[in-house]
């Protein structure tokens, strides 16, 4: 499978490349570098990131000690007979995602503003989708472990890492290098995101009880220094 990286250069030239790509390479998918919308203001009736935030509680780590993925879920759940991953990718791909007939679940094909990196991606066939894609537990379930998430019950901890609030379809590189980071060691790459995501891991940690440390919050204060109307979601 190839890769390619093209500057954007209009949306005359994204349509033309991309026809041209696929008759070319029709087992291929591309990236475009697209820039990101500015931060989302809070209207009457939203809660501020920035208010959410300084009511999360401020501790340490707690140790890692008994983690396992699998003390919050083993695999994805099937809703209504199809896979939440598969669910999240057609959430987030919009109306560019291409439905299997045959199982009315899985995207085979789509296109994208992926949010960490910045890129326009677009996607030709499911094993392109399968490599290029991986869904991202915004809060990671390890930095989750460590700040609260091990005094949760099992069903709340479940709830958290199935939660859509908590999932993102994301470029596969990106989301391995952030790892279990949290904002103090990782934000992404894309500076235009910064704002939903912090928005994002800091309406999850409240929903769910969890805390954060003292250089994660100082970290997340400096990105909403930017964006101080950014709204925190469903709060």
């Amino acid at each position: 499978m190839e890769y390619k990286t093209r500057r954007l250069g209009g949306i005359i030239f994204l349509a033309l490349s991309a026809i041209a790509f696929l008759v070319l390479n029709p087992n291929s998918f591309e990236t475009h570098y697209v820039a990101t919308d500015t931060p989302a203001t809070a209207t009457d009736g939203q809660t501020l990131a920035v208010d959410v935030l300084e009511k999360l509680e401020v501790k340490g780590r707690a140790p890692k000690t008994n983690y396992d993925r699998e003390q919050f879920y083993k695999s994805w759940p099937t809703i209504d007979g199809c896979s939440l991953r598969q669910r999240i990718i057609k959430r987030d791909l919009g109306e560019s995602a291409v439905v299997d007939s045959a199982d009315n679940c899985s995207v085979v094909s789509g296109e994208f503003n992926e949010p960490y990196t910045g890129s326009h991606l677009i996607f030709y066939q499911k094993s392109d989708l399968t490599k290029g894609i991986q869904i991202d537990h915004v809060v990671a379930l390890s930095d989750a472990w460590q700040k609260g998430a091990q005094n949760l019950t099992s069903d709340e901890r479940y709830s958290l890492a199935t939660d859509p609030l908590n999932l993102l379809a994301v470029d596969s590189k990106a989301n391995q290098n952030k790892s279990d980071g949290d904002a103090a060691t990782w934000l992404p790459p894309n500076k235009q995101f910064r704002c939903a995501y912090v928005a994002r891991q800091i309406s999850v940690k409240y929903k769910y009880r969890l805390w954060v440390t003292e250089a994660e919050k100082s970290a997340i204060k400096n990105v909403l220094k930017n964006c101080p109307n950014e709204p925190a979601i469903g709060v």
